[in-house]
Order: C-alpha cells, then sequence, then structure tokens
C-alpha cells in the first residue's frame, strides 16, 4: 500500500516516537523544510522528556496516532531517532493507520517502526530526519526526496572505490526491506520480528565496532532470515571502525559472513546515518539494482508516474 504523493506545498507533521529533541535544532529542520515548500506542525508535547525518551509511551502513541488522523498533514517526518520505538508496537492502531495512511520517514530507531508497517503491507521511507539532517545545510539529497515522495523512480549510481566497494556482481529486482542494523537483529524472537523474505535488504549503522557488526550480520544470517534475500546494500556504515585493526573492515566482515549467499552485495548506499546528502529510499518499493566491477546501480521504482 503506497501513501499519497506528497506534493509542493503540502504540510508534514513532525514526530518523535524515540529520543528527546532539542528545540533549536528542530526549528533549524522546520525552517529548512518550509524553504523547501512544506510547512511543518508539531505538538507542543514533542520537547517532553522521560528519561532519554522524548516523553511518555502514551503522549508519543497518541501524537503519532493524531498525525496519520490529522487531515492537513500530508506525510509525517520524524525528529530524530534515539531509542524508544519498541515500546510503541504494542499499542500502534493498525486499523486507524491504514485508513488514514501517508508517508512516514525516518530513520535509526524508526527501523521498528518501518519494518512492522512494511510487514503488514504498508509502504514506508527511510530518510532524513528534521532535527539532524534538515537542520543542516547539507543535510538532505533534495531530488531524492522530491522524486520519491512524489512516488516518482529515481536513479543513482556509484563508482566502485574503497568507501563504495562492490562485494559481489549481479544484478538483481524486488522490494527494498531493512534499515538500521542493531534494530533488525534486535527485532528477532519478538512478535514483532523481521520478515525480508524475497526482498533487496538494506543495512546500515553507526559507530559499531566491526566485532559487534559480525556478530549481528551473524545473528542475522543464523536466524534464518536471509536465505531468500535476492541482494544486500549497505550503507555508509560510518565511524564502524576499529583504528589498531585498520584491515578489520565492515566490507570484509560483510564478504565472509554473506558471501556464500551468492547475491549482489554494495556497501555505500548514501541512507540514514551518512555524512551529508541523505537519501529518501522506499521502503516496501520495488527496487533494481546492478553491480559490476565499475560500480553499481540501484534504481527506485516509483508506482506515481503520471
Amino acid at each position: 500500500m503506497a501513501p499519497p504523493p506528497l506534493m509542493p506545498g503540502d504540510t508534514v507533521g513532525i514526530v518523535a516516537p524515540a529520543g528527546a529533541v532539542e528545540r533549536a535544532a528542530l526549528e533549524a529542520g522546520c525552517r529548512q523544510l518550509k524553504a523547501l515548500g512544506h510547512p511543518a506542525v508539531y505538538l507542543d508535547s514533542i520537547f517532553d522528556r522521560d528519561q532519554y525518551f522524548a516523553g511518555s509511551v502514551d503522549r508519543r502513541v497518541n501524537e503519532l496516532h493524531e498525525m496519520f488522523r490529522r487531515e492537513d498533514v500530508k506525510a509525517i517526518v520524524a525528529a530524530r531517532g534515539g531509542y524508544g520505538c519498541n515500546y510503541l508496537l504494542p499499542f500502534l492502531d493498525l486499523g486507524l493507520i491504514r485508513e488514514h495512511f501517508k508517508s512516514l520517514i525516518g530513520y535509526s530507531d524508526l527501523t521498528t517502526l518501518h519494518t512492522w508497517f512494511d510487514d503488514q503491507g504498508l509502504c514506508t521511507f527511510h530518510g532524513p530526519m528534521v532535527a539532524k539532517d534538515f537542520a543542516k545545510a547539507d543535510g538532505v539529497d533534495v531530488e531524492a526526496w522530491r522524486k520519491v515522495l512524489r512516488g516518482q523512480s529515481h536513479r543513482f549510481e556509484l563508482a566502485a572505490t574503497a568507501a563504495t566497494p562492490v562485494l559481489m556482481e549481479g544484478e538483481a529486482e524486488g522490494i527494498l526491506y531493512g534499515g538500521c542494523l542493531s534494530m533488525l537483529v534486535e527485532s528477532l524472537g519478538t512478535p514483532y520480528e523481521i520478515h525480508p523474505g524475497e526482498c533487496i535488504l538494506f543495512i546500515e549503522d553507526v559507530g559499531v565496532w566491526p566485532f559487534q557488526v559480525d556478530r549481528m550480520l551473524m545473528q542475522l544470517k543464523l536466524s534464518g532470515k536471509l536465505e531468500k534475500v535476492r541482494a544486500i546494500l549497505f550503507g555508509e556504515m560510518a565511524t564502524c571502525v576499529q583504528q589498531e585493526l585498520p584491515e578489520y573492515t565492515v566490507a570484509s566482515i560483510a564478504t565472509r559472513v554473506f558471501g556464500d549467499l551468492g547475491v549482489p552485495m554494495m556497501m555505500g548506499v548514501r541512507s540514514g546515518h551518512v555524512a551529508s546528502g541523505n537519501i529518501t529510499l522506499p521502503m516496501g518499493g520495488p527496487v533494481k539494482v546492478s553491480a559490476t566491477e565499475a560500480g553499481f546501480t540501484v534504481d527506485l521504482q516509483g508506482w506515481n508516474q503520471g
């Protein structure tokens, strides 16, 4: 189920389903959204704090429900990630969300919502957040934001470099699925665990040591969840390094752990925890990937070509 396209002038609603929000960063991000043609609204309670959460579970659940329900709000963008979306899962009204469905955009801890919604047949978006990426001048890939949220096709290409290596060549098509590695693994063994199926799996994270990446990739593999995956795309995996062991890279770990899956595999997709130019990806949307020795291409195949 694809959401209605986000068009110029449409209002977006800001939510904080996880970590506590800093006012200055949120307001800076809202100014940038307005400059792009999207007035932003949020509840006064978004600045509530409960330890490291953006207020109580009730507050965060009610905020999300209200933004889906409001007719003036045409898309919902997370203020930030952090931690806490898993607290909301037992209380979310999927009937209400489906009835008033619209784009939900974010990354990091929002992966918990993305995968759960995607498993219910609802397409969401892994992309820039208000108090993070929109709050800085070069934080957002505006072309991808506009095209993908309008349901249009979008292609990006990356040459093979040390930062964007092709780990295994090939071509594949499927539905895009995934997000932050830590959140994907934490879902296992719960009623909300991931169901990748025959997908193009996207994996990204930040500030995780190589041995922790190794452990989580192995857990995913041993869970049996990746047996039908058609291709694997890694994000930038920023600061996932260990200075005293420079040869122990995410690329080498991924090749060792996932190499026998025999599917195309590449690194450097600029979405989520990235330095700049955050790309919006349609989670649950169709995608085609092609990887050669020279580099790789990702075609996000839109559903609204009018």
